[in-house]
């Protein structure tokens, strides 16, 4: 692949989150790689947007972005949210026939065969959704009931967990066609309580292509370390090196033909 066309990296973050997580990855991710934030509707840029809370929703939204055939091989990345995200995608586009990443890369999600302790919390009262957040550390000091937080992110991630839900129940309906054989890059938490690294192997399970499995330093939020991005980077360059250029699409093909 030529040395001026990078791999382009498209993260998807955490339930409740923009994308704020990925500014600081162009300086760990290394040369040759260019990080893509994919930001959903409902925050940020997008926040006067309807939130999404369904699988049909979501592809609506993003699938324009990757059905059309790729010049590069691209890699996806997602984290507990958007790993089920990334991998929606990935296998809406595997069940469309249509080209679909070089490398899927998933990080603390359990994979949707096993229980996941946030999504199948979507329903239940805020004292315990709280209790569990506070658990985890991913309810901020001084978040106090009525005030900005509760406010303005706890109804975001509220409506994130039940995408979530809906997604993971998606996922385990059958592929359609062929099982899918995408590559897959499993990254855990070494004190990640909610998708501790023995959970995160079962992804395995999840296609019939190479699958390989990391633990990196910190809890449920390790993708604010520096350790993941350099990592990813790493995948990245591998794929740049390896993977073959993606089929033009077939109407490309014919003009050049």
């Amino acid at each position: 692949m030529p040395d001026e066309q990078p791999v382009r990296l498209h993260c998807f973050a955490h339930a409740g989150a923009g994308v704020s997580s990925f500014y600081g990855w162009p300086r760990d991710l290394g040369p040759g790689v260019e990080p893509v934030p994919r930001l959903l509707p409902g925050r940020e840029a997008r926040r006067r947007e309807p939130r999404i809370t369904g699988r049909e929703a979501l592809l609506a939204d993003v699938m324009g972005t990757f059905a059309p055939a790729p010049d590069v091989p691209y890699v996806l990345y997602g984290h507990s949210l958007g790993a089920m995200i990334a991998y929606t995608v990935t296998r809406a586009l595997h069940e469309a026939g249509l080209p679909g990443p070089a490398l899927l890369a998933v990080g603390a999600c359990p994979p949707p065969d096993s229980a996941s302790e946030l999504s199948d919390s979507a329903g239940e009262p805020d004292e315990h959704l709280l209790k569990l957040l506070g658990e985890v550390g991913a309810l901020p000091e001084g978040a106090e009931p009525g005030g900005f937080w509760h406010r303005a992110v706890l109804p975001v991630l509220r409506d994130d967990l039940k995408l979530a839900d809906d997604l993971r129940t998606g996922a385990r309906e059958p592929v359609g066609g062929a099982p899918l054989s995408v590559p897959l890059l499993v990254v855990a938490g070494a004190d990640d309580p909610l998708a501790q690294p023995d959970v995160m192997a079962g992804w395995r399970r999840w296609t019939t292509g190479r699958v390989v499995t990391r633990t990196v330093p910190g809890d449920h939020f390790f993708v604010r370390g520096r350790e993941l991005p350099r990592l990813l980077g790493r995948a990245c360059r591998v794929v740049r090196r390896t993977a073959p250029a993606p089929a033009p699409a077939p109407a490309v093909a014919a003009a050049r033909g």
